[in-house]
């Protein structure tokens, strides 16, 4: 991930369910309450990069718990998964969030939940099928195809872009190729 990556920024700023187990005074901001402490217990969904600093703290005491604990984010929870399994197809993953398989692997880094990556790596490759036949086929594109292709995430949105081109640009290339021989 490079410092001046637009999409990973925009992937660590996906909320992320969290819950404090330490009472932590001065972060009352985080709630709404100006200058208080955060009590244990108190959950807060917080921008991804905020919570794994969080996560990753403890307290000042040497075996001292975590200053929070994570949960999955909503696009990634049992009811979205359960839906991917079902039919990848159907999922509209952008309303999900934008950066969704982004999403995920930045959650697999700190979940580790085999199944959830199964399941995001399954409904990659069914829609990949889908994106390609879209990109290639114009008409379902504007017609049947059109609210699939809404729901695309930016990586979906990238593959159909490259999709779509690439027959074009082999095209010219080898129309030069003719050209030049």
């Amino acid at each position: 991930m490079s410092y001046y990556d637009v999409d990973a920024i925009l992937t660590d700023s996906q909320k992320l369910p969290c819950t404090f187990e330490l009472d932590v005074p001065g972060l009352g901001y985080l709630e709404g309450n100006a200058s208080g402490t955060v009590k244990a217990g108190t959950k807060i969904d917080l921008p991804m990069w905020l919570g794994i600093m969080l996560f990753a703290s403890s307290g000042n005491a040497p075996g001292a718990p975590r200053l929070v604990t994570l949960d999955f984010p909503v696009p990634l929870q049992q009811r979205v998964i359960n839906a991917l399994k079902a039919d990848p197809k159907t999922v509209d993953l952008r309303s999900q969030a934008p950066h969704f398989y982004a999403l995920g692997a930045r959650i697999m880094d700190l979940f580790e939940d085999g199944k959830v990556l199964d399941t995001l790596l399954d409904t990659f490759k069914e829609r990949a099928s889908e994106i390609a036949d879209q990109a290639h086929n114009p008409r379902g594109a504007l017609g049947d195809g059109a609210e699939f292709l809404r729901g695309l995430d930016e990586k979906e949105r990238q593959l159909f872009k490259a999709a779509h081109e690439g027959p074009k640009s082999v095209r010219a290339w080898t129309q030069d190729l003719q050209k030049n021989t």
